[in-house]
């Protein structure tokens, strides 16, 4: 059974589904290693990064297991359904965004916030920013509220723009954060160099924001927003 190509505009939960159609079809059968990401990504024609959100929403159902190092593997699991990982949209619902997608997003979003929040940020806010990241300091990389420090970071910040409807879009972007295809992934690139690492970054963002820099805030939102895709894309060595 061929490969088909993926239409650029399809979303990851496409080529999960056709995966899943080439593993029932007997062309990959439980036990054996799938192409690795970058031979998927070529015969798909699509980009790694979605290719590997596919493979991430396959390992939440449990159709494969991703072994650091050696690859993907298919499980034996006949028994499961095509549920999606995320919920299905239909022609009235807008697809639910991947990972990938939802950093490009808060990149495009995230640094003018943190420019503005730079000119407006007030003695209250500041304190709400500084809280947020002293939780942070305090969690190790394998505490789940690391995950909520992080968050009241982002919302603090969209608070001190001064504008409400980034915050609301802030919200919006963070809430794919704790769904599971978004946590499956970080749990292969997470480590205490890694958390330790993202806690710099807030604090340079911080720093810049006490300072009323606005120029140097957006370049420390946008270096971290960068920091957090590579991570994401590099860490998983798999081919």
């Amino acid at each position: 059974m061929p490969i088909e190509s993926i239409d650029n505009r399809r979303l990851y939960r496409q080529i999960a589904d056709q995966i899943i159609r080439l593993i029932e079809s007997g062309e990959y059968k439980p036990g054996e290693r799938l192409p690795a990401e970058r031979v998927l990504a070529e015969r798909l024609t699509v980009s790694r990064p979605t290719v590997r959100e596919a493979l991430i929403a396959l390992e939440v159902e449990g159709r494969v297991e991703i072994r650091g190092g050696s690859g993907v593997f298919v499980l034996n699991r006949p028994e499961i359904q095509l549920a999606a990982a995320l919920p299905a949209n239909t022609n009235n619902e807008v697809p639910t965004p991947g990972p990938f997608e939802v950093l490009f997003a808060r990149d495009l979003i995230e640094p003018d916030i943190a420019a503005l929040a730079a000119k407006n940020a007030s003695p209250e806010h500041l304190t709400a920013l500084s809280e947020a990241l002293g939780n942070m300091v305090c969690c190790s990389a394998g505490d789940v509220k690391r995950i909520d420090y992080d968050r009241e970071f982002h919302f603090a910040l969209a608070e001190a723009s001064g504008n409400s409807a980034l915050l609301l879009a802030i919200q919006a972007l963070w809430t794919p954060r704790v769904q599971p295809v978004y946590r499956c992934l970080e749990e292969h690139f997470h480590s205490e160099q890694v958390w330790q690492r993202a806690i710099i970054e807030h604090r340079e963002i911080l720093e810049a924001i006490k300072q009323g820099d606005a120029k140097a805030a957006r370049a420390a939102m946008h270096r971290h927003m960068k920091n957090v895709r590579t991570r994401f894309s590099s860490n998983w060595r798999e081919d």
